[in-house]
Formats: structure tokens, sequence, C-alpha cells
């Protein structure tokens, strides 16, 4: 049985889908195309893909919403394919879930590098038998498993990623152009918007009012520490949250 990553691309441009089927096929890639949403989750289901490439405009269901139904039932990556190229439409896209966003026409070589890089988050990460404890956050390093106040904190991939390398150094602080690299890969590192959006995203997940973070510091121009909250004697002085960057 094959071994190689199986992507599945979703698009209802014929041409794009054949686009994208030779030159990941040409990279070594195995895969699967559907041309609506429907077909997409029912493609999802029978094969199993590794990765799912996207288009966010589809008649009848968009990929948005292909995308939230696939997350519903597994883990899977998921970078969006949109014509859209404007900042706050990679954002929201981002914000809403996606681990990487690529704007039509892109070339071939750049798909196939978004590909790998989002494939080497999914299965690069390594695991430690560290248990962290920040306030009322656990982190399970081994087991990939956070609890806030003893209940299971539900991640996605990229936000899991994050949180591992912060917590797997608390008390450091975490340059931007490392966590960059650590996360994303080294492709991705000046490119401080993803970093902003996934922070924005843990701490509404994390934090007791992530207007006013006491768990993920940031550092302005330098980077993001996880630190234990100042009421239990550590920390530092407190700094503005990215919320209103990454929205």
């Amino acid at each position: 049985m094959s071994t190689e990553p199986l992507v599945m691309a979703v698009d209802d441009e014929a041409g794009i889908l054949r686009l994208i089927k030779l030159e990941l096929s040409t990279q070594g890639f195995r895969v699967v195309t559907a041309n609506s949403g429907e077909e997409a989750l029912k493609t999802a289901e029978e094969h199993r893909p590794d990765i799912a490439l996207l288009d966010i405009v589809m008649p009848e269901m968009t990929g948005l919403e292909v995308m939230r139904r696939l997350r519903e039932r597994s883990t899977i990556p998921v970078i969006l394919l949109t014509a859209k190229g404007s900042e706050s439409d990679k954002v929201r896209g981002l914000e809403l879930g996606a681990d990487d966003y690529l704007a039509k026409p892109f070339s071939p070589d750049e798909l196939s590098a978004r590909v790998r890089a989002v494939l080497r988050r999914a299965v690069g990460s390594s695991s430690t038998e560290n248990i962290v404890h920040i306030g009322n956050i656990e982190v399970d390093l081994n087991r990939r498993l956070v609890k806030r106040d003893g209940k299971i904190v539900t991640l996605t991939r990229t936000e899991w990623m994050l949180l591992q390398h912060l917590a797997a150094n608390m008390g450091k602080i975490m340059l931007n152009a490392e966590l960059l690299s650590k996360v994303w890969g080294p492709e991705y590192r000046d490119d401080l918007q993803y970093l902003r959006v996934w922070v924005s995203r843990l701490r509404r997940k994390l934090e007791e009012d992530p207007s006013k973070p006491k768990l993920i510091k940031t550092f302005q121009g330098i980077g993001y520490m996880l630190a234990v909250p100042e009421e239990e004697g550590a920390g530092t002085e407190e700094e503005p949250s990215d919320v209103a960057e990454a929205g």
C-alpha cells in the first residue's frame, strides 16, 4: 500500500483541479479531487486524505463550510484556495481554522511548497514526558492534551504546535522568527500575521480575559512567552494583546 501523502483538492474549476493534480503527482503526492462541497465530504470519508486544498468560493457549499464539517470529523490540515487576495480575507480564513492560505493565481512550485510545509507541521512535533502547569491550565506534552480547570480544551493541530513550543520553553521569550520557523517552517519566518492570528486563537481558548492576557505574554517586536500568572509569583509586566491586531 502506498505511503505517499494523500491530498484532496476541491475546486469547481476543472482546469484548476487538473493543474493541482498534475503538479502534486509530479512531486510524489497521491491526489484525489472533488468539484463540490458535497463531493468533497464523501471523498474525505472514503479516502481519508492527509491534507485538503479547498477553494473558498464554490456554489451551494463554500470551502469554509466544507472545512467546518471536515473538522467535526477529524483534525485534517486545510489550505484554502481563493481568488481573493486581500489581507482581511487571509486573516478570516486563518481565524476560522485554516492551516494556510494560498491566493489564486498561484505557481505550481508555491503550491507544492505550501503542502509540504503544512504536512511537516502535522507530523513534525516531537513528544516529551513533561506536564506543564500554568495557573488553571495543564499541558501534557506527551499525550498532547490540554486542560483548563480540569476540562479538556480542544485545539487544532496548529494551535497545539504553537502551544507546545511555548510550554516547552515556559518562562523564556520565544522570538517571533523562531516560533514561525518551528511551527510553520523557515519560509514563514517573516510572516508575523500568521503568528498574531494563532496567538489570538490560543488566548481565546486559554485566557480568562483574552484582551488582558496573563498566560501568553507579548513582547512587542520581539516575541511571546508562556508565563505563570503574576498572582502566582511569576510573569512580567503585562503587554498589549494581539487580539485586535489579529482580527
